[in-house]
């Protein structure tokens, strides 16, 4: 029986809810009487169950699809309005004794380089990563208790906020590493990591096992309560995923959804974050070789769908996905990106490593620097931002949540991507980058509203301009 409030994985994610969603979702695909309906509840912006949505997601009536995707970039506007939050994947380690048959990282591929960077290391990549003008990094590494301590994690994220390279520092780490203990999160959150992220890659447990068949990853239920596990820890922001391309993506969007609910419901705070990643190609990995991959038009309707369901959720999409479809789903839900990324331990400071020291997890599409990417999505419309001010300030968890569904975190968020542009436009742009970027934060600076935040936005532009940094409000 379906129970977003019990902790238990096979209650909150349950089967059987999730094929009679579908069988539903499928009987009414072309309802629409029931489709207008739930359209219309989902224009009071309250979000929608997994059930409303799934039929949404089915819907085959294309004017009502035109209607879904309109009412995504509406939502989009409003809660996180033409902002876009920057970010690097930072892997630390590929040693991994899991054996994901997805994920080229598996203890039984034994011809890809191995390598965990040392503090030393560390630090290089940090470094290149701030000459690059990043703020916000997304700590990776293989799951290994031998290799990949605990301890190595919290001794690689005080080095991280140690450096101050010229004007660059890393002022949010959010962390991708297995599922843990409470004891670990509560080390993770006194560490000052800002998300916790961790992708279920399928919800579907009889997929989940045979594509973790050895490791500790292959416990279903003990992955899937990681996030009970995190928020009882003390993290109060945590961000959710699913791999598509795995199972059918209607089931993993039920799935993930209902994941939503359940956190919403014992916790009072959904997901901070979700993730879209896509099945790529990879050292032993050919995505053909598995049978759900979704084409271009299915994701951009998966993506307007989890906006519309979930309107006060940062989304996530990589560089897995190319400058084209990223582009797509940038207007119908998807808030932050990474840029200029690299998938490789030690990738960022070496430049282009051997054929044989190749230690990328996934190929990466777009392949864009970061000034090129920020250039892109300011002639796009976009404001790119660096900012990290809600977690300094304290605004996470229901704290965050509630300012977001009250539509009041842009009064905070648009200053604060404003200033951390003009910062990166002054020590990092290209001549070309620093023009665009100057002409947008004017524009852009005419349509904030109220006179006090617009006033100290203004000294502070000023004050950046004049070598100031880390201005926020």
């Amino acid at each position: 029986m379906y129970d977003p409030k019990s902790k238990h994985a096979e209650d909150f994610i349950n089967h059987e809810e999730i094929l009679e969603t579908l069988s539903y979702a499928e009987a009414n695909k072309t309802n629409a009487e029931l489709i207008d309906e739930i359209i219309a509840k989902a224009r009071l912006k309250k979000g929608l169950s997994h059930r409303d949505a799934s039929v949404l997601l089915a819907c085959e009536l294309e004017d009502r699809n035109q209607e879904i995707y309109a009412l995504a970039k509406q939502i989009k506007q409003e809660f996180y309005g033409n902002r876009i939050v920057m970010f690097a994947p930072l892997y630390l380690s590929n040693y991994c004794v899991n054996g994901c048959t997805y994920c080229p990282y598996h203890l039984k591929n034994k011809h890809i380089a191995r390598k965990k960077l040392t503090q030393e290391e560390i630090r290089n990549e940090v470094i290149a990563l701030q000459d690059m003008g990043h703020k916000r990094l997304a700590l990776e590494t293989g799951e290994d208790p031998v290799n990949n301590p605990i301890e190595y994690v919290l001794e690689s994220i005080k080095t991280i906020y140690s450096i101050k390279h010229k004007n660059g520092a890393i002022r949010r780490v959010n962390v991708n590493i297995a599922a843990t203990t409470v004891e670990n999160y509560r080390r993770l959150k006194e560490a000052g990591i800002g998300t916790y992220i961790l992708f279920q890659e399928t919800y579907h447990k009889e997929s989940y096992e045979k594509l973790h068949p050895t490791g500790p990853k292959h416990n279903y239920n003990y992955h899937t309560e990681a996030m009970d596990r995190a928020m009882e820890g003390g993290i109060d922001d945590v961000g959710c995923g699913v791999l598509f391309g795995l199972e059918l993506y209607r089931y993993e969007f039920a799935g993930l959804l209902m994941h939503a609910e359940h956190l919403e419901a014992v916790y009072g705070v959904g997901p901070h974050t979700i993730s879209v990643p896509r099945l790529k190609k990879a050292d032993d990995i050919d995505p053909d070789a598995f049978d759900n991959g979704i084409d271009d038009d299915t994701f951009a309707k998966i993506v307007a769908c989890i906006r519309v369901a979930v309107p006060y959720t940062g989304m996530i999409i990589s560089t897995r996905e190319s400058q084209k479809c990223r582009e797509r789903v940038l207007e119908l839900g998807i808030s932050q990106i990474s840029g200029g990324s690299k998938t490789s331990v030690g990738g960022y400071a070496d430049g282009t490593l051997e054929e044989d020291d190749v230690t990328e997890q996934f190929d990466v599409s777009d392949t864009r620097t970061l000034d090129e990417v920020v250039r892109w999505l300011m002639e796009n419309g976009h404001i790119p931002s660096f900012c990290t001010a809600c977690y300094r300030e304290g605004r996470t968890g229901d704290r965050f949540m509630t300012l977001c569904k009250n539509g009041q975190i842009l009064n905070c968020c648009h200053p604060n991507a404003l200033m951390t542009l003009k910062e990166y436009l002054m020590d990092y742009a290209s001549p070309e980058t620093r023009a665009i970027g100057e002409k947008l934060i004017a524009e852009e600076m005419e349509k904030v509203t109220n006179p006090k935040v617009k006033e100290i936005a203004k000294q502070n532009l000023i004050d950046i301009e004049n070598g100031k940094r880390d201005f926020r409000f």
